[in-house]
């Protein structure tokens, strides 16, 4: 049977976003109020995702390994915190590669639909970012919403917005998840 999933982009949605990247755990500073949402949400009827863009790793700046283990403490963190995330999927590959996996494509969502068995006509994405929105909607989920946290704000008053099907805006995970979940 398939389950839902809320698919979340990992930068400027749970944690800060860094102009010079996340390169060590020293560089990550998750946000208060999207690890206390997440452990309001820990025992809804969704799988929990994140799909993030590390195109510090295709730069060569950190090593894919490295970028692992950054989101293996997150969701330690995040379970130290009584929330969970059920699985991490990273695009590694710098954006002049051209590949599936980099948000706005959908290559990441499907992965993980494939290897989850998740309904993507009943999931959600949630990110900061015009390209989260479009990946979301390029895989066929149900929703997407743009935070206001992290890029958000910037994004949301830029012109692609009119290319795109209509998504929901709220300031920060924790009241995006109070209304959907």
């Amino acid at each position: 049977m398939l389950t839902p999933a809320l698919f979340l982009d990992r930068d400027g949605v749970i944690m800060e976003n860094r102009a010079n990247y996340v390169r060590s755990w020293e560089d990550v500073e998750l946000y208060p109020q999207a690890i206390a949402a997440l452990a309001r949400i820990r025992s809804a009827p969704y799988k929990i995702i994140l799909v993030t863009n590390q195109s510090v790793v295709g730069r060569g700046i950190i090593t894919l390994a490295e970028a692992q283990a950054i989101n293996d403490r997150i969701m330690v963190e995040v379970m130290e915190g009584n929330g969970r995330i059920d699985a991490a999927y990273i695009c590694p590959h710098a954006p002049s590669d051209n590949c599936n996996c980099r948000k706005p494509r959908p290559g990441l969502l499907l992965q993980a639909a494939a290897d989850h068995a998740i309904d993507l006509s009943r999931s959600i994405m949630i990110g900061d970012a015009l390209t989260d929105i479009a990946a979301g909607q390029a895989a066929g989920v149900a929703q997407t919403i743009l935070l206001l946290t992290g890029r958000g704000r910037n994004q949301a008053q830029l012109s692609q917005t009119q290319h795109l099907a209509p998504y929901q805006i709220y300031a920060t995970l924790s009241a995006a998840l109070s209304n959907l979940v």
